[in-house]
């Protein structure tokens, strides 16, 4: 079977996608009830450096996707549920009443009922949450896994150094991991990790190793239930400016305890896609699911920045539209949680998940995303992108224009799911051309690009962006570059 990125919500996915009993390893990392919100900092070339886009919120409320999945668990009208679950929820309900918390727990039972019947007898479940609800979850995981069978392994603590302290109380360095099995029958490949602590474990002086970096004798022990793995800082290479991105080194820890070649890895909240990553490089098959197209966008590009574009080959891509019928039901998606996701949708794909997508508190002022564009060496511009779903006209590429300009941009370009009018093409074709002196072409300062070149003729942004050729340029003279840039056309 191919890699399997799915786009849209892990439940719905889960109910219609994932067979019974297939998945050898679930970890996943869901929001944490933080009450907060939470951007995507882009490292970009140009003006703007650190520009800013919401990636979720992680601020729960009583709706009626929570009424509903509250109302389906105490029904239990399929019995999906453990009568220990719908006893708990039951529980709850008087105790912490129909508010931000009941909602998060009521949301994350659906799904991890779901993800218990899908793991393998053999299989294993990693929950990865803070103290902000862990005691309430731990809770849940209970009543899922041990009446059928499973049980509750480790309480994992993910112990790092990073950011302030306060005055207040202790710092909070740690997160919380569980570890659940299906079945008293799992698979579990014990770990070992440097020790520098020689007086604390007995070892003679011949167990142990030099360090070739710190000069420090060493000695390999068995993992214990503290990781003491550093986070995801500003100045590391994994990076990707997502927020509560993991480290690679602890996700590589909990697969390859869990897991062999050739097992089944799967992630159900996969942000910016670490567990997808550390799967491919240990040669585990994989299945991801995210709910913004934003993050779907970052782990195509990030599989092909870091393991090459071949890898892409090798992935079946589910939930993104096909063509004009699906487009139009994204677009028509009446949804809090995926508010704009038709317009990330757009951009990200005709610009081959190379564009920023403008998100900022405050409007947008008519710019839904930007990108940076090569001019010459050490040298970029700026595009702007617009899209509209309903009903456009005359106007709207106009004041596109006027925004074009206010943002000093070179370009910019309509996305529009309605056919253009002739006086839009008109509007446009009076806008002028720009000259790109390096490519030896002229652009249209404005153009128009339907969602239906996109999806039917696959139709894509095809101007060098500056990220892309930065990497493989950095050390080329003007010439070299001018013919690197021929790839591109």
């Amino acid at each position: 079977m191919n890699n399997t990125l799915y786009y849209g919500d892990n439940l719905e996915v889960l109910r219609k996608y994932i067979r019974d009993e297939t998945v050898d390893l679930c970890y996943i990392d869901p929001p944490f009830n933080s009450k907060r919100t939470y951007n995507q900092i882009y490292n970009n070339i140009g003006s703007e450096d650190r520009a800013q886009a919401q990636a979720f919120t992680d601020t729960w409320v009583w709706n009626e996707q929570a009424s509903e999945g509250f109302a389906e668990i105490l029904a239990n009208d399929q019995r999906r549920f453990t009568t220990q679950v719908v006893d708990l929820l039951k529980g709850l309900q008087p105790v912490l009443k129909k508010g931000s918390l009941l909602a998060y727990l009521v949301s994350i039972t659906l799904r991890v009922t779901e993800i218990h019947r899908v793991l393998k007898p053999t299989g294993s479940f990693y929950l990865h949450c803070d103290p902000t609800a862990s005691h309430y979850l731990k809770l849940v995981l209970d009543t899922i896994f041990v009446p059928n069978g499973g049980d509750f392994q480790n309480e994992l603590i993910w112990s790092y150094k990073s950011g302030g302290a306060s005055k207040k109380w202790f710092a909070r360095k740690h997160d919380v991991i569980f570890f659940y099995t299906k079945t008293n029958n799992w698979h579990f490949y014990p770990q070992k990790e440097r020790s520098y602590m020689m007086h604390k474990y007995g070892f003679k002086k011949s167990d142990f190793q030099i360090d070739s970096e710190s000069g420090l004798q060493y000695s390999m022990v068995y993992s214990r239930d503290v990781l003491e793995i550093p986070s995801v800082g500003s100045d590391t290479a994994e990076r990707m400016g997502y927020p509560t991105q993991k480290p690679e080194a602890l996700l590589q820890r909990l697969i390859a305890a869990s897991t062999v070649e050739g097992d089944l890895v799967f992630d159900a909240y996969c942000g910016c896609g670490t567990t997808i990553i550390v799967a491919e490089r240990l040669k585990r098959k994989w299945i991801g699911i995210d709910i913004t197209y934003q993050s779907i966008s970052l782990i195509l590009r990030r599989l092909e920045g870091e393991l090459g574009k071949e890898t892409l080959a090798n992935i079946t891509l589910n939930g993104m539209p096909q063509d004009m019928n699906s487009a139009r039901a994204l677009a028509l998606k009446q949804d809090d949680r995926v508010r704009k996701e038709f317009e990330k949708w757009a951009i990200l794909t005709y610009t081959n998940n190379r564009a920023i997508i403008n998100d900022k508190k405050g409007g947008d002022k008519g710019i839904d995303g930007t990108a940076f564009f090569l001019t010459g060496k050490g040298e970029n511009a700026k595009v702007v992108f617009q899209v509209k779903s309903g009903t456009v006209g005359r106007g709207d590429v106009s004041k596109l224009n006027n925004d074009r300009t206010r943002e000093g941009a070179e370009l910019a370009v309509f996305l529009t799911l309605q056919p253009p009018t002739q006086g839009m093409k008109s509007e446009a074709s009076a806008a002028g051309f720009y000259e790109h002196n390096l490519m030896d072409r002229n652009y249209p300062r404005i153009q128009i690009v339907t969602i239906a070149e996109i999806v039917e003729q696959h139709k894509r942004l095809d101007i060098p962006m500056s990220l892309e050729v930065l990497k493989k340029a950095q050390a080329l003279t003007l010439k070299d570059l001018q013919s690197e840039l021929l790839e591109f056309q």
